[in-house]
């Protein structure tokens, strides 16, 4: 497949494109700098992403605000809504997205990113997540989408393969961790781009 990466050169993009390219697929990488051979974009300019996208199977996006304190729902929303514009200009259907574990449910009607013990460094990045997943859920009922949250905890480390899926819940382990590496994140995104077994829903990966 011929897929459309936005933030490909984030630590989770550059994972998927490394997976995605191991499976032989085709990535063209799309970053504002347009540094290391990637195309230069802003997400949220629907018209370049549209011309970009053109002629690709799918487009991922995965960009994550900055957590430095500036992070606001309004410029990854505005991404979204974009990116959204961009596929319906271009032709293109197959929308995956790096989503954040903030919005999964703890308990029923309850998410973690409510939680009182909740890091404050990445309170303002999981409710904009949090915020995407919702605009994606209202407006892109006429696109084949799929929101992927992974575990609390997601850094560089192996890749095995095995992992569990599951969906709006917040998975942990027996001793209570929640855990993926962006290597096995890569994985399950390739695996659900390559065989599609959740569309216009949101699922979780870890450990």
């Amino acid at each position: 497949m011929r897929v459309l990466l936005i933030g490909a050169s984030g630590m989770i993009g550059s994972r998927v494109a490394t997976e995605a390219r191991a499976r032989g697929h085709e990535v063209t990488g799309v970053t504002r700098s347009g540094a290391d051979g990637t195309e230069r974009a802003e997400a949220a300019d629907a018209d370049a992403v549209a011309a970009l996208a053109k002629g690709h199977d799918a487009v991922v996006l995965a960009i994550a605000p900055p957590r430095d304190g500036s992070a606001t729902a309004p410029p990854l929303l505005a991404a979204g809504r974009a990116v959204l514009e961009a596929l319906r200009q271009s032709g293109v259907r197959r929308l995956l997205i790096v989503g954040g574990a903030g919005s999964l449910e703890v308990a029923p009607g309850s998410r973690l990113v409510d939680h009182p013990d909740f890091p404050e460094l990445y309170k303002q990045e999981s409710l904009a997540q949090a915020e995407l997943l919702e605009l994606v859920r209202r407006e892109a009922a006429d696109l084949d989408w799929t929101y992927i949250s992974p575990a609390a905890q997601i850094e560089p480390g192996p890749r095995t393969g095995a992992f569990r899926v599951g969906g709006d819940q917040f998975l942990t382990d027996a001793e209570g961790r929640s855990e993926i590496s962006a290597e096995d994140y890569a994985v399950a995104l390739i695996n659900e781009l390559e065989t599609p077994a959740a569309l216009q829903r949101r699922i979780s990966v870890a450990y």
